[in-house]
């Protein structure tokens, strides 16, 4: 039955009392309800810009959840819209909660907020659809979202919050092939972050470049962009977490490469990362050869790895 829309939402914001907690639901209540905005009492301060999610009820039925989905559809307050994101986030640590929410079609309304313009928003729909994406039907659901994700990666802030956010879905998102073809156009967005981005950035896009290279059909879209740069990430001073990543990434590749027959040396320039890995006496294999001495049993294990294909 149709009910008027400040209805619905009051009605979704009530039931999202057993989700958010009392203080947070009245707060949503007031909002919902289009009433004044409460004071914070004692100290006069604000909330913390990143407040701790509330805890989420493993055992959350049906209707909970329905009403939240709704409660998301229903509001354009960003508060409101990333404490329920937040809230469907945690509820989708659980397996159980994540078919519920995809039968719900919780996943097309969490992606609906990845066109919303206030980042935090994106970037709790981001954590969300990360979450849910831990399950292969979702993941069939999700994909059609993966240019959308890709091109947000590309526009957001360099080191942003909503930037990896969209690494980590993406991450989850290429642990099969299945849907590695839709990532093509931003390997070159994917090998500049890993130029310019901080470590938490390296690592988080090495995770995703990795799983493409273990795809032998994604070698030569791996291969011809031009990165001067990367040779520079094999070196003993790297952070281990980046190193080893790296590594792995070149050994995928140089696994590919030899069982790839008639590669043709003319489609790739002279910067192109194929010669950074491939030419014999480059800086990358004296560099490897430094790195048989590192200290750390992986990185040795992925540097023997190379060398020996």
């Amino acid at each position: 039955m149709w009910e008027p829309r400040g209805a619905a939402v009051r009605a979704a914001a009530a039931a999202a009392a057993l989700l958010l907690g009392t203080g947070a639901c009245y707060c949503l209540w007031r909002r919902a309800a289009g009433g004044r905005r409460e004071r914070r009492a004692a100290t006069g301060r604000g909330p913390p810009a990143d407040s701790s999610p509330p805890v989420s009820n493993p055992t959350m039925d049906v209707d909970a959840l329905q009403k939240l989905i709704l409660l998301l559809q229903a509001t354009d307050d960003p508060l409101i819209q990333e404490k329920a994101l937040i809230t469907l986030s945690n509820s989708a640590a659980f397996s159980v909660n994540q078919d519920i929410i995809r039968n719900l079609d919780g996943l097309s309304v969490i992606g609906g907020m990845l066109s919303n313009c206030v980042p935090k928003v994106k970037e709790k729909a981001l954590n969300a659809l990360s979450n849910l994406s831990m399950n292969i039907k979702n993941q069939e659901e999700i994909q059609v979202f993966i240019t959308q994700i890709c091109r947000t990666v590309e526009s957001a802030p360099l080191n942003s919050d909503v930037q990896l956010a969209g690494l980590r879905l993406l991450t989850n998102m290429s642990v099969t092939n299945d849907y590695h073809q839709k990532m093509i156009k931003s390997i070159p967005c994917f090998l500049h972050l890993l130029s310019e981005g901080t470590e938490r950035t390296q690592i988080q896009v090495l995770k995703v470049l990795v799983n493409l290279s273990a795809n032998p059909a994604m070698t030569r879209h791996l291969l011809r962009p031009q990165v001067p740069s990367l040779v520079l990430l094999f070196d003993n001073c790297i952070n281990r977490d980046i190193l080893v990543r790296a590594l792995a990434f070149a050994a995928n590749l140089k696994k590919n490469m030899n069982n790839e027959e008639g590669t043709m040396i003319e489609e790739y320039s002279e910067d192109s990362i194929f010669f950074t890995l491939c030419r014999d006496s480059s800086p990358f294999t004296q560099r490897l050869a430094s790195l048989l001495h590192h200290p750390d049993t992986e990185v040795k294990e992925q540097v023997v790895r190379i060398l020996t294909q």
